[in-house]
């Protein structure tokens, strides 16, 4: 396997003067770039439409729309925004916020927003009413795009609302004339800031254009494919899922959050849906890795998958961890691919083709070479180039580079600089993350140089974290690191100081972030101190800040139910933890949502039941998850377990009951999930 690009999926013919010929003609290589230099995504999205009317665009559970019909509910978003605009001058770069569950109704309000000329401003509603506010107020938009439910939950506002679950059908289904241009913003991307303060990121339709253009002879992504949209919308990686297939004519299977969350019912979704391409962060695709590796030692047969292109982001990549993979698969179908890449320069910036060989030999994280438009360069911090086997900041300069942050001058002037480079006078963005360049040419990505990780794929500014832990009442001092859990992932460990050492409990602490902060920059592990250990030169010794403890730090818990005792011994050994408590809430004593999932997996093994993902978090201690599990095996003693070619069937019904448990415990929570 040569790796230069993904196999293209077979093309059905078409008369040489139809839409979709013609737009078949545009896709050949080098012709989809040149075509499109200054064209807009609305441009290509309805010449898409144009090709494939009749084609279904997108599916989430049982909706699904044409492009025809989804092009028409956009129009009527964008006429709705043009027509209560209250006398404002929506156009380019006004920002309309987009406040709506995963649904269809979602992409058709992000595709009408574009069409009215606005960028849109994608907020997850899973994210606590006090975050939605912080970036309003940063963004203050013209107008959101929401739904009564969801208003419910905010504090008054100021600006134009459109209330997506209102009729529309009074509305023009026409299409709009033309309100942006290729350097219009397309949309506003929030990520996390140092200051305690999320930083907003403007990227313009060109910098998206070429995106796909410049990659498009990598992939050769047509009609033919399906893709999921399984990441937040306020998750740059949705940029890549949704654009995807809707800039080339194929199918959007926007996976519900309730599934996204349930490995079984998620990996039951890409085989009903024929999925062919998948985007993961290493830490998501680890667990259809572990899925699959139960099947095999269970000898379950396993449901059949049409993948061709898996691509890996948002976090380093391990490749060893994909050996049992590559042994079932192979390494040509699906071909999995390495993208490095970063909000600031528009998703990607390299590509790499991962084989079977790598997952045998390779212990570093490798990113590849990057997109055709883009320049990376290992800089000093003299903005000078290091020498090879040198480590070195990577620095990104091209056509994907975008303009800067929302209303943050000086942080825009430390991080997008002139490019030294660039003849043509672009900007160099600053990415913070550190690499080398091996002997043989291969870049290694290395980590952060500053106090950035990523936790699950989210980029997370430990200062910012910090701020919210110290706006905690009776909290002094605050340092908050990331440190391997035990399952060898990053996780937040806040290390606290309390007003006169007065004893806080961590699960008092949780609550109160969980109110103001989105789950992934909540810390795993709080550890009260009576002083932080300091350097020489007084600053905070992080290297000598005491190793997380998972588990309970109180005396050996007493003596359980059988099924108690049962569930307590699988978070031992998920956990890694010589002691849990009957009580204690899993989430305070180490747990985090991705060893939540692993324990439902093993329960669910040891009873021979499938267990809803919504138990999971909604009892959260050994003995109210025992006492329910109990209570439902008394109640289905008599039902046989599901045979495994019953899985699909019967993920099908349990999503949909869990969309409706998840509904209602964010209605109960304020709109938290």
């Amino acid at each position: 396997m040569n790796g230069s690009r993904a196999n293209s999926v077979e093309q059905v013919s078409a008369p040489e003067d139809s839409p979709v010929e013609n737009l078949r003609q545009s896709r050949r290589p080098g012709v989809l770039s040149a075509a499109t230099r200054s064209t807009t995504l609305i441009e290509q999205f309805e010449r898409v439409c144009a090709a494939f009317g009749g084609r279904i665009a997108a599916t989430c559970g049982p909706d699904e729309i044409t492009y025809e019909a989804l092009n028409a509910a956009a129009n009527r978003f964008a006429h709705a925004l043009l027509g209560r605009s209250r006398g404002r001058n929506l156009g380019q770069d006004t920002i309309v916020a987009i406040y709506l569950d995963r649904s269809i109704a979602m992409l058709s309000a992000m595709l009408g927003v574009l069409k009215a000329g606005c960028a849109y401003l994608p907020i997850d509603p899973t994210y606590p009413a006090a975050r939605v506010t912080q970036k309003l107020e940063d963004a203050r938009p013209a107008a959101m795009i929401t739904d009564a439910r969801l208003l419910a939950g905010l504090p008054p506002l100021d600006f134009e609302i459109l209330l997506a679950d209102q009729p529309l059908a009074a509305q023009p289904e026409s299409d709009p004339p033309l309100q942006a241009t290729a350097d219009s913003l397309a949309y506003l991307m929030y990520t996390s800031g140092s200051t305690g303060k999320p930083k907003g990121v403007p990227v313009t339709h060109r910098n998206v254009m070429r995106l796909f253009t410049q990659t498009d002879p990598w992939f050769r992504f047509d009609e033919n494919d399906v893709w999921t949209m399984f990441h937040s919308f306020a998750f740059d990686f949705s940029v890549w899922e949704m654009w995807g297939p809707l800039l080339t004519g194929g199918r959007l299977v926007i996976v519900p959050f309730e599934i996204s969350r349930s490995t079984e019912e998620f990996y039951a979704l890409l085989s009903e849906q024929r999925v062919t391409v998948l985007n993961q962060t290493p830490s998501a695709f680890s667990l259809i890795c572990n899925l699959e590796d139960g099947q095999v030692e269970e000898a379950s047969p396993a449901l059949p998958l049409a993948l061709r292109t898996v691509i890996f982001g948002g976090e380093a990549l391990q490749y060893r961890a994909l050996r049992n993979w590559f042994k079932r698969h192979g390494d040509s179908k699906p071909q999995l691919i390495n993208m490095y890449g970063i909000t600031e320069t528009t998703v990607h910036v390299t590509y790499r083709v991962v084989t079977e060989a790598d997952a045998q030999a390779e212990t570093d994280s490798l990113i590849g070479e990057p997109i055709p438009d883009l320049q990376l360069h290992l800089l000093d911090a003299e903005l000078k180039p290091v020498a090879e086997g040198e480590e070195g900041e990577l620095c990104i300069g091209g056509a994907g580079v975008a303009r800067g942050y929302l209303n943050r001058p000086e942080l825009t002037a430390q991080r997008f600089v002139p490019d030294p480079f660039s003849a043509e006078g672009g900007l160099l963005y600053r990415s913070g993350d550190v690499g080398r360049r091996r002997a043989d040419g291969q870049l290694v990505y290395l980590g952060r140089n500053d106090s950035q990780v990523k936790i699950n794929g989210f980029r997370i500014e430990l200062g910012e974290v910090e701020a919210a832990v110290a706006e905690f009442p009776g909290i002094r001092q605050v340092c908050v690191v990331a440190q391997p859990g035990p399952d060898g992932r990053q996780r937040l460990a806040a290390y606290f100081v309390a007003e006169g050492n007065a004893p806080l409990a961590a699960h008092t602490i949780r609550q109160f972030l969980s109110e103001r902060s989105p789950a992934q920059m909540l810390p795993a592990f709080y550890m009260q101190m009576e002083s932080l250990p300091l350097t020489h030169n007084g600053k905070i010794d992080r290297a000598a800040l005491p190793k997380p403890v998972t588990g309970s730090l109180a005396p050996a818990a007493e003596k359980g139910t059988p099924m108690q005792e049962r569930v307590a011994a699988v978070w031992r050994g998920v956990l890694e933890a010589p002691n849990v408590g009957l009580d204690d809430n899993f989430f305070d004593i180490g747990g985090s949502s991705i060893l939540l999932i692993r324990i439902r997996t093993e329960l669910q093994a040891q009873l021979g039941r499938q267990i809803p993902i919504t138990w999971m978090f909604e009892f959260t201690t050994i003995r109210a998850l025992a006492d329910k599990l109990r209570d439902a095996e008394s109640e289905t003693s008599s039902t046989p377990s599901p045979a495994p070619s019953a899985i699909l069937s019967a993920a099908q019904e349990q999503a949909r009951k869990q969309r409706e448990a998840f509904a209602r415990m964010r209605t109960s929570k304020g709109g938290r999930a």
